[in-house]
C-alpha cells in the first residue's frame, strides 16, 4: 500500500509533542509495509536523512510566513502551508492521503469532490487550543494573535466535514467533530515509540516536571507549581525542558529546592524520569493527549496529574488525580512515602496495553 502523509512540519528529530506523533506514526506504518510518501513544510528544521530511510520519498515545501499570511481571513497555520506545488504533486496519482492537523485543511479545499481517501489527524480541537495559549499568555500581541487564531479556526474547523475519516487523539475530541457533522471519527491515540513499561520499583529522589518550557502553557504550569505547590514544600523539585525563559529561571532560583534542567538532551530526559519518584503533570488545557504523559507513564514511577491532563482518555486510572494546589500538597505527602511496586506497575500495564499499535494502525489503513 502506498500513503501520501502531509506533515505541518518536519517530523524529524521527534523532540516536541506535534512531531513525536507524527514521525512514529511514519514509523509504525513503515514496519508495517506501506510506503510513505511524506510531504512536509520546513520552518527552523532542515532536511532529515532519517526520514528517507523510512519513507519512499521526502518533499520539502516553504511556508508563506509573514504579514500577507497573518492578515488572511484564513488561520495563519493554514494560509502559511498553501502550496501548489504540492497539490499538484497530489494529482499525479490516486494514493489515499493523511492530513496531519487541521493546518494542511488546504488540500481538502482543493482536492474537494475528487473521490480521494482523504484522512485528516486532528492532534487537537485547535481553537480551542489557541484560546488556551491566549490566556496563558502574557504579551498582548500574542494573545491578540492567539485570539484573533482561535477564532479563525473555529469558523475553518467544518472543511473536516470534507475529509474521508477524521483520526481524534482522545474521545473528547472525537465526541467534539461528531457534533460539528464529520461523517467518520476514529480514535487513535498518540504515537510514541515506547513498546513497554520500563518504569523502576522502589524510590525516587525528586518531583519532576518537566515540557517544552518555551510554550506558554508549559511555563505557565512550571510557574504554578512554584508560586502555589511548592512555596514552602520540603520535597525536592525538578523542573526539565526547553527554551526556560529568565522569568521562569528567577522564581526558580528563589527556591533552593528546586533545581532547572534546561535543554536536556534524550538520555538526560530519559534519566530524569526514571530516577523521579513522582512525576507531576498539570496544565491548564484539557487538550489532546499530551506525550509528556505518555512519557512519563511508561518510563517513570508514580504520575500525580491534573484532570485536564487526562480529559476523554481514560489513562487516569494509571494516575493520581488531584487537581487545587492543596490536593496536590496532600497527594505529594501521600506519595513521597508510597513504593512504586509490582502491583502498581502492573495495573500501569493493563492500562496501556489497550492502545494495541496495530489496531491503530489498522483504522488509518483500512
Amino acid at each position: 500500500m502506498h500513503l501520501h502523509i502531509v506533515s505541518f512540519n518536519v517530523p524529524w528529530p521527534a523532540d516536541y509533542g506535534g512531531v513525536i506523533d507524527v514521525y512514529y506514526r511514519i514509523k509504525a506504518l513503515w514496519a508495517s509495509g506501506v510506503k510513505i510518501h511524506l510531504h512536509c513544510y520546513t520552518y527552523g528544521r532542515g532536511k532529515a536523512e532519517e526520514l528517507e530511510r523510512i519513507c519512499e520519498e521526502v518533499c520539502y515545501y516553504e511556508r508563506a510566513t509573514g504579514m500577507k499570511s497573518q492578515l488572511s481571513r484564513k488561520p495563519y497555520i493554514v494560509r502559511s502551508r498553501q502550496s501548489e506545488a504540492l497539490i499538484e504533486r497530489l494529482k499525479q496519482d490516486d494514493y489515499p492521503i493523511l492530513l496531519e492537523g487541521l493546518h494542511n485543511g488546504y488540500v481538502l479545499e482543493r482536492l474537494k469532490g475528487s473521490g480521494r481517501r482523504i484522512m485528516v489527524r486532528a492532534h487537537n480541537v485547535e481553537h480551542e487550543y489557541y484560546q488556551e495559549l491566549a490566556q496563558a499568555e502574557k504579551s498582548a500581541w500574542k494573545r491578540w494573535f492567539f485570539n484573533m487564531e482561535s477564532r479563525k479556526l473555529r469558523r475553518y474547523e467544518p472543511v473536516l466535514k470534507e475529509a474521508t475519516a477524521v483520526l481524534a487523539i482522545s474521545e473528547k475530541d472525537a465526541s467534539h467533530f461528531k457534533e460539528i457533522g464529520c461523517k467518520d471519527v476514529r480514535v487513535v491515540p498518540p504515537s510514541h515509540g515506547h513498546s513497554q513499561v520500563t518504569s523502576l520499583l522502589g524510590r525516587g529522589e525528586y518531583v519532576l516536571y518537566h515540557g517544552n518550557l518555551s510554550v506558554p502553557e508549559n511555563e505557565a504550569a512550571a510557574l504554578y507549581l512554584l508560586k502555589e505547590v511548592f512555596n514552602d514544600s520540603p520535597y525536592r523539585l525538578t523542573i526539565a525542558g526547553r527554551n526556560p525563559s529568565e522569568e521562569l529561571r528567577r522564581e526558580i532560583e528563589k527556591n533552593t529546592n528546586v533545581t532547572l534542567v534546561a535543554n536536556p538532551d534524550d538520555d538526560t530526559m530519559h534519566k530524569l524520569l526514571q530516577n523521579a519518584h513522582v512525576n507531576l503533570l498539570v496544565t491548564g488545557q484539557a487538550t489532546g493527549v499530551k506525550l509528556k504523559l505518555m512519557n512519563a507513564l511508561y518510563e517513570g514511577r508514580h504520575c500525580l496529574v491534573n484532570s485536564n491532563m487526562v480529559a476523554g482518555t481514560g489513562l487516569e486510572r494509571a494516575c493520581t488525580v488531584a487537581n487545587t494546589a492543596e490536593e496536590l500538597r496532600e497527594a505529594l505527602d501521600r506519595l513521597v512515602r508510597l513504593e512504586f511496586d509490582e502491583v502498581e506497575r502492573n495495573r500501569r500495564i493493563d492500562v496501556l496495553k489497550t492502545a494495541d499499535i496495530q489496531k491503530e494502525l489498522e483504522k488509518i489503513i483500512m
